[in-house]
């Protein structure tokens, strides 16, 4: 796969879970299907997550970037933020993911990045804007996930 990316997290993210003896760039991973699909997570923060990912390994038999990719890209994206945002003490499961695509691409590198729409205390919804090299959007996605307990 490519080379190791040193994800940027804000300084108390950082912080917070240092002291709890929590490696933060291993636990907000791609995970292993980000891996495969060769996702890099730029940047982490509760509002504002940034991925990439390559057209090359994630076409579908025409040659344009498969549409589940784009959704795995979305997801992996929506729920890093959902993540930071319930701290610690919860973890995010996706429970509603939609994805309208607007253009086919063939090469290069698409990039996603996730916002807050919601952020509250047992639900988090992100858009995700996916867009190609020339910032032209080619996937609009909305990922809900549920912020459960960590001891449920």
């Amino acid at each position: 796969m490519g080379e190791q990316h040193a994800v940027k997290f804000p300084q108390e993210v950082l912080d917070e879970y240092a002291a709890l003896g929590i490696d933060l760039p291993s636990l907000f991973s791609a995970g292993h299907l980000g891996e495969r699909m060769d996702i890099h997570i730029l940047e982490a923060a509760a509002d504002r997550v940034v991925g990439t990912m390559p057209v090359e390994g994630n076409t579908q038999p025409y040659g344009l970037l498969h549409g589940g990719a784009s959704a795995v890209l979305a997801e992996t994206l929506g729920s890093v933020g959902a993540m930071l945002h319930g701290g610690h003490t919860k973890i995010a499961v996706g429970v509603d993911l939609n994805c309208t695509h607007h253009r086919g691409v063939r090469s290069g590198l698409v990039t996603g990045t996730a916002t807050p729409v919601h952020r509250g205390r047992s639900t988090a919804t992100y858009e995700i804007v996916i867009t190609d090299e020339q910032d032209k959007r080619v996937c609009t996605a909305r990922l809900t996930c549920l912020l459960r307990d960590m001891n449920e």
